[in-house]
This record gives C-alpha cells, sequence and structure tokens, in this order.
C-alpha cells in the first residue's frame, strides 16, 4: 500500500514537469525504474514508461489545447510521422540488452543536457523573411490570454526529425518529449511556449500507438507491470493539468533551463549506478 501511494506522488510529480516542459515524463520515469528496479527488463521499463507518457499527454494536451496553444498542422504531420518508427521501436526493444540500455540512456541525457544548457537558454531568432524557403510552413497562433506567437518552420525537417523521435522513443521509453522540444525550438524556430504544446500534442497520438503496439505485445501481462502503470497514472493526470498551468507563468528560457540541468543529473546517476 505504502509503494501504491509512493507511486501516485511520483506520477504527481512527472506529471507536472512532463507537462511543463513537453517532455512527457519519461526521462524521469525510466531513471527511477533503471534505479529502483535493476531486476526489470528493457521492455518492462519501456512499456510502462511509455503507457506513463500516455496518460500524461493525453491530460496535458487536453489543458494546451484549451490555453490554444498547439500547432494543429504542424502536431498533425510530426505525429503521423512517427507511427512508423514507433511500432518498429517497440519491436527492437526485445533485441536490447539492458546494460547496453543503460549506458546508451545515461550518455543521452548528458549530452542533450549539456547542449541545452550551453546554448537551449538563450533565445533563438526568427528566421528573416528571405530566409523562409520552399517547404516552409510561416503561422501565428493567438493563445487564450491573447498573445500572439508568428514564427515559420521547414516541414521538412520536421517529418525527418519526428521519424527519429518515433524511432528512438518506444527503444528508450522516454516518449521523444526531450529530443522534440528542443530541436523544434532551436532547429525549427518554434516559440518554446508552442513547442512544449504541440510536442504534448504529437506525445498523446505517438505514445497511444507505441501502448497498442506493447498491448499486443504481450508486455503488460505481467500484474506488477499494470499495477505500476494504474498507480503512476492516478497521479500522472492531476499532475498534468498542474503542469499546464505552471507553463503560462514561467518564461521559456528558464523552462529549457531547467530542463537541462535536470538531464545531466539524471545522467549522471545512471552511469555512476554502472561503475
Amino acid at each position: 500500500m505504502n509503494e501504491f501511494v509512493l507511486l501516485i506522488g511520483i506520477g504527481f510529480l512527472i506529471g507536472t514537469l512532463g507537462t511543463l516542459i513537453g517532455a512527457g515524463g519519461g526521462f524521469i520515469l525510466v531513471p527511477l525504474l533503471i534505479l529502483w528496479h535493476p531486476e526489470w527488463t528493457v521492455e518492462q521499463i519501456t512499456a510502462i514508461s511509455m503507457a506513463v507518457v500516455a496518460c500524461n499527454a493525453i491530460s496535458g494536451s487536453a489543458a494546451y489545447m484549451v490555453n490554444k496553444r498547439v500547432d494543429y498542422k504542424a502536431g498533425i504531420v510530426f505525429a503521423l510521422s512517427t507511427i512508423p518508427g514507433s511500432i518498429i521501436g517497440v519491436w527492437t526493444t526485445h533485441y536490447v540488452k539492458r546494460g547496453i540500455f543503460d549506458v546508451i540512456f545515461g550518455i543521452l541525457l548528458i549530452g542533450l543536457g549539456s547542449y541545452l544548457f550551453y546554448k537551449g537558454g538563450k533565445p533563438k531568432p526568427k528566421p528573416h523573411e528571405s530566409e523562409v524557403k520552399k517547404g516552409w510552413i510561416s503561422s501565428r497562433i493567438i493563445d487564450k490570454w491573447g498573445e500572439v506567437y508568428s514564427y515559420a518552420y521547414d516541414m521538412r525537417k520536421g517529418i525527418v526529425l519526428s521519424v527519429l523521435v518515433g524511432f528512438f522513443s518506444p527503444i528508450l521509453g522516454i516518449g521523444g518529449g526531450i529530443i522534440h522540444v528542443p530541436a523544434m525550438v532551436e532547429w525549427l524556430y518554434f516559440p518554446v511556449h508552442i513547442a512544449t504544446a504541440t510536442s504534448h500534442f504529437i506525445l498523446a497520438i505517438m505514445a497511444t500507438v507505441t501502448v497498442i503496439t506493447h498491448y499486443f505485445e504481450g508486455s503488460y501481462n505481467e500484474e506488477f507491470v499494470r499495477n505500476t502503470v494504474f498507480g503512476l497514472a492516478l497521479g500522472i493526470i492531476p499532475g498534468a493539468q498542474l503542469g499546464a498551468v505552471l507553463s503560462k507563468k514561467m518564461k521559456g528560457h528558464i523552462i529549457i533551463r531547467a530542463l537541462s540541468v535536470a538531464l545531466m543529473i539524471v545522467g549522471l546517476r545512471i552511469l555512476s549506478k554502472l561503475l
């Protein structure tokens, strides 16, 4: 019973932070599961994480849609692009060994966190009109509070990025938000708040497809897997709503900097446990 209550509390924190930065929360949950249950397989860890990411993304997306911060055109195209890769990624988890998985995950978190800390915290200049070429999409979004976001992005780069995110997300169980959000901000010129909201919308679709694939693969047959998902989901759903509210109150560069520090700390903790 105490462990179940702990799962609800962890779920609430994951839902809040994951929605705040548009990352789904898998980057927090996977390291916790790696450290908490070293005996679990890669498939079990990623299946649990992706189910939790799906709950978080659906709840958070609903809040962001109400706030009118989702770029639906980009979100739908990018989400559809993740689906083929996510299905192949689920199948790949059967062949990834736990030790290799931990090393890759730790290095990924440290590398991405370092990059974001030194570059992601700085406002990204919008492309000049002369730089907006064929294949680029211009968007203008007015959110619930009347704030206007005008930007342009290369749709082709976004599609290629989404295919890769779709493949690696189920393998690492992270949902892809920690890759998608910084990439959308740094390479596709999305405003941070639109990137986090749209990333969550993409995650809601991609993670649901991944969970369905895991289900048919039999990843949720074990009772402890189902109980873990249920406990975390009870905390994540309200936590995601709080994260969407906090997003309005925080500046974009602070969100990115907070994400970078969290990634580096968790990555170092995973690698230190392997020594």
